[in-house]
Parts: C-alpha cells; structure tokens; sequence
C-alpha cells in the first residue's frame, strides 16, 4: 500500500442530527452533520412532514399563487367569450375549416362542446384530436372554464 495517499481514518467519529440525536461512526472526518435521521424519518417516524432543504417546496408555492393572481377566468356569457378562434394562433387551414361550420369564436367553440362533446368537434372534416386540444389548452390558458367530457 502506498503511503501518505489515504485520508486520515476516524474510527469514532461523531454524527448529530437536526433532531438532537448522536451517534458514532467511523469516517474519514472527524465530525457530520445530518438534517434527517431513522429517529426523526417521516418513512420510520410516520408523520407527514416536507424535508425542504432548498425552498424548494416555498418557491414552487409562491409560482402557484402568482399564477392564480394572473390568471382571469372568464365566464361564457359575459363579452370577452366573443374572442374570434383565430387570436389563439392556430393555422389559417383549421381556422377556415372551424369557421365554414359555424365555429368562429371562443363562445361558438364552447357551445358546440356543450351540445355534443368532444365528438361535435372531431365531426369537422379535417379536424382532429391535436387541433381539438391545442384549442382546449389556449382557451383554458386564457382563463375560459370549458365543460368536463362525458364519459358513457
């Protein structure tokens, strides 16, 4: 064995947890801190609690809340429901094909929904179910409730 390569070796060192628990071991440094032990565990402990050690829980809640401060929810009836389908930036092809079928704003695209579901709208030749959810996400990004799919 080649000597003065290997660390020094502690065959007591000592480990304190955040929860008040020693314990020894051997290690090549002479004292460790740990934040989470079998004694405080939420696996061996039972308890629910969220090990956050970087704010990562905090930041990921502060997104939540600024999301939902931004984002309006628009209802059907009011005026702004009158947008035309073709602000959301879908291609010209499937913004003619909605509109020759009487599918021209957000309002007509919620009403159809409403009378028929999912399948008022995969009934448009030429529209599929990409263009169909694409539709749904931007109208939902934009605050608008659309109605849940009934499932038979």
């Amino acid at each position: 064995m080649k000597e003065n390569i290997h660390p020094k070796w502690y065959p007591d060192a000592k480990v304190s947890c955040q929860c008040g628990r020693t314990w020894t071991v051997g290690s090549t440094r002479p004292t460790l801190s740990v934040d989470v032990c079998s004694n405080c565990h939420p696996f061996y402990t039972g308890e629910q609690r969220i090990v956050d050690t970087e704010g990562q829980v905090d930041r990921f809640m502060k997104r939540l809340e600024a999301r939902d401060k931004t984002t309006p929810v628009v209802e059907v009836a009011s005026g702004p429901a009158n947008i035309p389908l073709s602000e959301l930036g879908l291609g010209r092809q499937y913004m003619e094909l909605l509109a020759t079928n009487g599918v021209a704003t957000a309002q007509d695209f919620i009403a159809k929904l409403q009378e028929g579901g999912d399948d008022a709208i995969l009934d448009i030749r030429g529209v599929g179910r990409k263009v169909l959810t694409d539709i749904k996400k931007r109208l939902r990004s934009r605050g608008f409730e659309l109605p849940v799919a009934q499932a038979d």
